[in-house]
């Protein structure tokens, strides 16, 4: 098994294991890479298989059933991650440019971290993460009664 990294601004989840092997030579796009459509990581909260390539074939940086991540890219620096804990989904964000962007903080030093959310990733979640500002407010409600 060896540690997943991107090489690129996104974190990835977990430890990978590839069934093929992998083709330096190989040209092309991710997805029609055989070694990206067979390589694999573990979720590091809910233990799910997961494929390395979404549906839409961009590589994914979380689980597509809990959301969760793991720090394993130093955004400062661009290099590896010196802690590699688990990063939680925090917050949805949508930028100008349209579609929706998950929001990472690493449970061990506070960073935080984006990425594209996937088509398959689980919409239940997501609807929790955007609604959360709404339904749990850090402030009272009641204040608004007196107004």
């Amino acid at each position: 098994m060896s540690t997943h990294n991107t090489g690129s601004a996104r974190t990835t989840d977990t430890t990978t294991t590839s069934t093929a092997p992998t083709n330096p030579a190989a040209s092309g796009s991710a997805a029609s890479s055989p070694h990206l459509r067979t390589e694999t990581f573990t979720c590091v909260r809910c233990g799910l298989t997961v494929g390395v390539l979404d549906p839409s074939g961009g590589r994914r940086d979380h689980c597509p059933s809990c959301l969760h991540s793991r720090h394993l890219r130093d955004h400062v620096t661009g290099g590896p991650a010196d802690c590699g804990a688990r990063m939680t989904p925090i917050a949805i964000a949508v930028p100008r440019g349209g579609g929706w962007t998950l929001v990472h903080r690493c449970t061990a030093c506070a960073t935080l971290s984006t990425g594209q959310v996937a088509p398959d990733d689980n919409q239940l979640v997501l609807v929790r993460l955007a609604v959360r500002p709404i339904a749990q407010p850090p402030f009272p409600l009641e204040a608004f009664g007196d107004l």
